[in-house]
């Protein structure tokens, strides 16, 4: 339950800071633009916490008799903060939603230059990449944490396999791109697979000798693209890999009875090969009460142990344990050796930060478009319970993690509201195109329809969001 409600401050955190963002994009850029903003919103629904902005200084009307006069002064814009906290928004002056004040006209929505409206509704989304930007720079300068590209498990007879991928090998390009960590390697592979299907890589092994790879997947993107199916259906796992050696051994766990000490590397249990300590472990915590046959390796020679696995009670379900931990020091080497950090001067993150978004956001707009398209699976479409279980894990793993998430989030929501859906910022965008090139308004009956249509195309994709994320909780 504590992690539920984690979970959940977490997503009213991560929406509250970028809806902020947002909406003070549209905002700043509407008060800089001349247009009277009325109230300025964080959530929907009834405030929960409201106060007024002091008076504000506005463009006078070109038409004013004194032309002596350059500005006029009006009531300042309330801030809200709503009960609802999914979204929020920018209430602008606007002729079409009530009577407007003679003197207060041209400062009105539907009355400013079409192309000033335009620059209100970009700036919304454009805020949010800028949020990205400073988000990623703020990174870079400070540090990001990551894993070397170092290959794990490849499994047999795999499309890694048949290209010659083998275990610790290390990823040094894909596509042409040099990659250091996994983090930037994945966004290269996911791009590679939906550009043409064929993922080239160059791999380097222990020696220091590197070779070309080339993985084909032609035809399997949507196969690919379904949640967490990636490495599956690569099949290899990234890296490093943690030998499965025995640490400490209690003296009444399961291991000791067996006759293991610290130092035995396991190699087989009933007959399936271990290959790292992670699926060691996962192979004890899915067999309480089991007995085994465990081949073992100690001092060059191989050794037979029958090895009958206990069990312990974990969150109300029962797990297989044998009393032995990993070899700290071997821990230790191994994930020194995988460790790397990117890190870079104040003035040389930036363009690293404008670099990162722009990759996202290309990624994100190709995963999109194959959507549409039926070459990547619409399960990777989120809505808010997925996005709460996610803002809680990055939460979990520091700031720098929880910031990246906020970042990626950011671009999403940055791209989505470009969408030419009406209600959206696109689909608004759409109206003033439409209004620039006619010479006059959409007329209220097209805005009805094209309203209805907005409502029911959203409707739909919360509806099929919620579906995705309700089919991974209990699928």
């Amino acid at each position: 339950m504590t992690e539920v409600f984690f979970a959940l401050f977490s997503f009213i955190v991560a929406i509250g800071v970028l809806v902020s963002v947002h909406e003070y994009g549209h905002f700043w850029v509407a008060r800089k633009l001349g247009f009277k903003v009325l109230r300025f919103s964080v959530g929907f629904g009834k405030p929960l916490l409201r106060w007024k902005g002091g008076p504000v200084k506005y463009p006078a009307a070109n038409s004013a008799k004194d032309v002596s006069v350059t500005s006029i002064e009006s009531e300042g814009p309330e801030y809200w903060l709503s009960s609802i906290p999914l979204g929020g928004y920018v209430k602008l002056l606007d002729e079409r939603e009530g009577s407007v004040p003679d003197s207060e006209r041209h400062l009105a929505f539907n009355q400013r230059p079409v192309l000033d409206r335009i620059w209100v509704l970009l700036a919304g989304p454009g805020f949010n990449f800028l949020f990205a930007i400073f988000v990623y720079w703020a990174m870079f300068v400070s540090g990001v944490p990551g894993t070397k590209t170092i290959v794990g498990f490849v499994a047999e007879d795999s499309v890694a396999e048949n290209a010659g991928m083998m275990a610790n090998d290390e990823i040094l390009t894909v596509g042409g791109q040099d990659v250091q960590t996994w983090d930037a390697a994945i966004l290269v592979i996911l791009d590679e697979l939906l550009r043409d299907g064929l993922i080239d890589m160059t791999v380097q092994n222990d020696q220091n000798q590197s070779r070309f790879l080339e993985l084909d997947v032609r035809g399997r993107e949507a196969e690919l693209t379904e949640p967490d199916a990636l490495w599956e259906g690569l099949g290899f796992e990234p890296g490093p890999i943690l030998p499965p050696v025995l640490g400490e051994i209690s003296n009444d766990g399961a291991a000791a009875q067996a006759g293991l000490i610290a130092g035995d590397k396991i190699i087989s249990a009933d007959g399936e090969l271990i290959y790292s300590w992670f699926s060691w472990v996962e192979y004890v915590r899915d067999r309480p009460g089991q007995t085994v046959t465990v081949v073992t390796e100690r001092a060059g020679s191989q050794r037979i142990s029958d090895l009958t696995i206990g069990y312990a009670q974990d969150g109300g379900e029962t797990i297989g344990r044998i009393g032995a931990g990993v070899d700290p020091d071997l821990a230790q080497i191994t994930f020194e050796r995988a460790y790397v950090e990117q890190r870079f001067g104040v003035l040389e993150g930036l363009p690293k930060g404008i670099q990162k978004t722009w990759e996202m956001s290309a990624l994100t707009i190709r995963m999109l478009f194959h959507m549409f398209t039926g070459d990547v699976s619409v399960r990777n479409i989120s809505g808010p319970l997925n996005i709460a279980a996610f803002a809680g894990d990055s939460a979990r793993a520091g700031l720098t993690t929880f910031l990246g998430f906020l970042a990626i989030v950011s671009i999403s929501l940055g791209i989505l509201n470009l969408l030419p859906i009406p209600l959206l910022d696109g689909g608004q965008i759409v109206y003033q195109l439409i209004e620039l090139v006619k010479g006059s308004p959409v007329s209220e009956r097209a805005m009805l329809l094209g309203q209805n249509v907005g409502i029911f195309l959203l409707f739909l994709l919360m509806s099929f969001a919620f579906y995705n994320d309700l089919s991974r909780i209990f699928g």
